[in-house]
């Protein structure tokens, strides 16, 4: 029965994190001026791009990411780009 569960829990889990864009593919920067720049794949959405912010901010010993704006860019690979600002 234990078998069973921990069967279930990691094909539900695989099947979560395979609707996802990996983080490897963000571009994600720091700005002069404190901000958190992301560069977003094609596929991903702004809550995916918040994410990747936010583990850029908990290296800098912040909790949270607020979105400051977004710009459309003239890359292919990252149409987008996501500013943030880290926060507790």
């Amino acid at each position: 029965m234990n078998t069973i569960y921990l069967i279930v829990i990691a094909i539900v889990s695989l099947s979560l994190s395979a609707c996802e864009t990996p983080s490897s593919q963000f571009g994600v920067y720091r700005q002069s001026d404190g901000t958190i720049g992301v560069h977003s794949p094609k596929s991903a959405t702004q809550e995916e791009s918040q994410v990747a912010a936010v583990e850029e901010c908990k290296k800098l010993g912040k909790r949270t990411a607020t979105i400051l704006g977004s710009r459309e860019t003239v890359n292919d690979r990252f149409p987008m780009t996501y500013l943030y600002r880290c926060s507790n």
